[in-house]
Formats: structure tokens, sequence, C-alpha cells
């Protein structure tokens, strides 16, 4: 663990360009072992659809981690039960930060009377939520324009 402070807050619109920015940036250097050269791109170009985030930033539980005033990470939950984003800065990985906002989104699901949390999970991103306890319930295969990309229902009961 370092010395940085690592802030969590509500996100607010403002935000979603520099969501965006993380998004793509993260997916595109960290998830490069696990996935292919199209299969990142088909996955990033989820990021315009811009209808799509602003729905996440208004209706969801939506946690920012920030270093600095810097955003570095955020995760999303959705009905109460189901974590829709969980995205760290390419630049801050396995400094605790996903660590800090999971802790954050389960004790609000806890708070709203849930139950379980589940997730569709990345390769990438998979030993983390096995880590927090996630069990997988099946692997997935997802069509983004055209191209398969695999990822996995995990789910997480209290």
């Amino acid at each position: 663990m370092n010395n940085l402070e690592i802030t969590i807050r509500r996100a607010k619109i403002g935000d979603l360009t520099e969501m965006q920015k993380l998004y793509v940036d993260t997916i595109t250097t960290i998830c490069k072992d696990d996935y292919s050269q199209e299969q990142i791109k088909a996955w990033t170009s989820l990021v315009t659809n811009t209808q799509r985030w602003t729905d996440i930033l208004t209706s969801q539980y939506l946690l920012i981690a920030e270093i600095d005033s810097q955003i570095v990470g955020y995760i999303s939950l959705s009905n109460n039960d189901y974590i829709d984003l969980l995205y760290v800065h390419k630049d801050y990985q396995r400094q605790g930060i996903a660590d800090k906002l999971y802790f954050e989104i389960e004790k609000e699901a806890i708070r709203q009377n849930g139950t379980f949390l589940s997730s569709d999970v990345s390769k990438t991103a998979r030993p983390f939520f096995e880590k927090k306890g996630f069990i997988i319930l099946k692997e997935q295969t997802n069509i983004r324009q055209g191209v398969e990309i695999i990822n996995y229902k995990m789910t997480k009961q209290f």
C-alpha cells in the first residue's frame, strides 16, 4: 500500500469525460494480455454510447476514487445488487483503489438490504472478484461489433 490519499465521493455528470477516457485507457493498456486488439477495439467502442453513460451517472449508485482531484477509479451499483462498472486508472493499478471502491459498494448494497452482488467480469478482473469471494456462475460470450468477447457471470452471497 502506498501513502497516496485516496478520496471516495459520489459521481457527478461533470465527471463523464474523464470517466470515459479512463475507461478506454484502462481497457487498452491493462486488458491487452487477456484480449486481442480486435476485442479491445470492440469493447472500448462502447464508450461512444453516451446515453448509456448518462443513464449510469443518473440512475446508478456511482462512486469515484480520486487522488489529488484526479479520477483514478470508479465503481457503480445498479439495482442494489449488480456491479456494472469497476475501472481503475492504468497508472494507479495495484494500489488499493479497487479494494476501497469495492468495500464501499458492498457496504452500500448491504445498507440497501441486498443479500448478494453479481457482475459480468472480464478475464482481467476475474482474480480480483475471486479474492472478494465471488464465484463464477457461467462463462459468457458477448458479441460486440461482430467480435466475440468472453467474460464471466459472477456472484457473491452475503
